[in-house]
Order: C-alpha cells, then structure tokens, then sequence
C-alpha cells in the first residue's frame, strides 16, 4: 500500500496518474494548498522542502516527480510503463523525465510563481522568455510526437507520457497552451480517453481540461 501526498493538479498529478494505470493499492492524503499545509510542521515531518507530491514506499516517504515514476516503473514491471532496462528505449526513456523535469518543471515554477525569480510579477520582457522557453519545448516534443506516436517511445505507453500529459494541462491557460500543437493535441486526446485519467479527474475533482 502506497500513501501518496497530493495537491490536486498539482506535481502530484503524474504520480496519482501512475498509481491508477498500474492498479497499485493506495491512499491518498490531500495536502491543502489554500491553507498552506504543505508548510505545516505535520507535513514538513514528511517532507521538508515542504513540496508535493510525496510518496510513502514501504514506509520510506520519497520525493520528485521524475524519481518517483521511475520507482513505480521498477517496482511494478508489469504494468510496461518503462522500457527494459539495458534497451536503448530505455536510456531514451531517462533522458525524457529528466528533460521535462528540468525544462518544464523548473520553468513553471518561474512562471506561476514569480516571487521565486524575485518579483511580485513578472516584468513582460521575463514572462515572454519563459513563455517562449516553453514554447521551445512543445516544439521538439510535437515533433517527436509527429515522427512516430502516438506516444513518446511509439506504440507503448510510458511513465514519460503521465509526466508530459501533466504538463500539458499547466499551460492551459498560458497564451499558447500546448494544444495549439496539432501532434500534442492528437496525443492529449488519446491519454484523456484513458480511464485513468477519467477516475483521476473525478478523485480530484479536475473539471478543467478533463477531455
């Protein structure tokens, strides 16, 4: 049984959506951002950084979004949502959490959080570089998506897909979000067919970009 500290819509999303494609029992426990319990000193006891999600794994509580798809990508091998380990695939594979963690991840931060960068908003000529950073992003993915989907390896669905699909809502509301891109588009409306990401929509009640 996994415990699994979630936000909804939030980093946690991948993690949530991970658990429900592999079928994994486990528990979720909210962490209420309008009431800053991700400061809580009860949480803080979880995890220091104070972040979502994290993820309790035999009692070891584990942080990271990246990181924690990979753990359940090992620990549940069935579920073929890696690669086998040693096949190129695979090391294709690392390189897309890692890339999305750093380039998307760390650049959303930026952009929804201003203060991070020193600013109560954001001067137009820095929110027009994050968006364009993003923006240069959405460009490679789409046409890895257009050489050969309908996911990012192919034909086989992966960690890396829940990953990117969680950063594709981010940008919903962003000038160009990432459905103005006609092979992201194509691949959000095969992952919001899935059940997984229906039951997920429902548990968090996401009614925003539900598909």
């Amino acid at each position: 049984m996994y415990t699994l500290y979630y936000s909804p819509g939030a980093a946690s999303l991948a993690v949530h959506l991970a658990l429900l494609e592999i079928g994994a029992p486990h528990r979720l426990e909210l962490v209420d951002f309008d009431r800053a319990a991700q400061h809580s000193p009860e949480y803080l006891r979880v995890n220091p950084q104070g972040k979502v999600p994290t993820l309790l794994v035999d009692g070891q509580a584990c942080a990271e979004v990246a990181a924690l798809l990979m753990i359940l990508a090992d620990r549940h091998p069935q579920a073929r949502l890696a690669p086998p380990v040693g096949s190129a695939q695979r090391n294709e594979w690392y390189q897309w959490l890692a890339y999305f963690a750093y380039e998307l991840g760390a650049t959303f931060r930026g952009w929804f959080y201003p203060q991070n960068l020193g600013y109560a908003q954001h001067p137009p000529e820095l929110r027009a570089a994050l968006g364009a950073r993003i923006g240069a992003v959405w460009d490679r993915v789409d046409a890895q998506l257009s050489a050969g989907g309908p996911y990012l390896l192919g034909a086989q669905l992966s960690m890396a897909d829940l990953q990117l699909l969680m950063y594709m809502r981010w940008s919903r509301n962003m000038p160009r979000p990432a459905l103005a891109w006609p092979a992201l588009a194509q691949f959000a409306g095969h992952m919001r067919a899935r059940a997984s990401w229906q039951r997920l929509c429902e548990l968090e009640g996401l009614t925003e970009w539900r598909g």
